[in-house]
């Protein structure tokens, strides 16, 4: 139906979907850590699952946009009217934004807490002393996008929909894998 050259490249593709596994294991965990009780392992356990995905959207965001910036973006067709153009271009901005301001300000939580954080064993540096203020201003920010995250994950869904079943174009079908 469409040809090679209106997809995104097969490495982009995968970067993407792979990014929206991580996006819901990150907020899975921090919604489910509630069952668990305080000081328990099992908490302990998600919360630390909660930190690698979140250091793994980080890293994979830093990988797609340097495959994005040497990759050229397919066209729409058919083209869409400028205002949906501009849109998509705040959508992506904010979907980056947070994909990469989010993971920052939880390890900058946690070492405002005073905790050094670990990956497989291995500490991490931290990049400040404990500060209990700042602590606490960096949660609020840190949930505060995340909750905005939901917003934006969830109107970049709706958005490729709606392109996709209303308007007939394929701005959905560039981001999926050939048949």
């Amino acid at each position: 139906m469409f040809s090679t050259h209106a997809r995104y490249r097969p490495s982009l593709v995968a970067l993407h979907w792979l990014t929206l596994l991580l996006l819901i294991g990150v907020y899975a965990t921090i919604e489910l850590r509630g069952l668990f009780p305080r000081g328990s392992d099992a908490r302990q356990l998600i919360k630390t699952a909660h930190f690698f995905l979140g250091i793994s959207v980080f890293g994979l965001t830093l990988l797609r946009l340097l495959v994005r910036a040497s990759s050229p973006t397919p066209p729409i067709a058919p083209v869409p009217p400028t205002w949906q153009k501009l849109a998509a271009g705040a959508m992506a901005l904010a979907l980056y934004g947070l994909m990469l301001v989010t993971p920052v300000l939880g390890y900058l939580l946690l070492n405002a807490e005073g905790t050094s954080p670990a990956l497989g064993g291995w500490a991490l540096p931290s990049l400040m002393a404990a500060q209990d203020t700042l602590g606490d201003a960096l949660k609020e920010w840190h949930e505060s996008i995340a909750v905005a995250g939901y917003w934006l994950i969830g109107l970049h869904a709706l958005a490729a929909l709606y392109h996709h079943h209303v308007r007939h174009d394929d701005t959905l079908l560039r981001m999926t894998f050939r048949r």
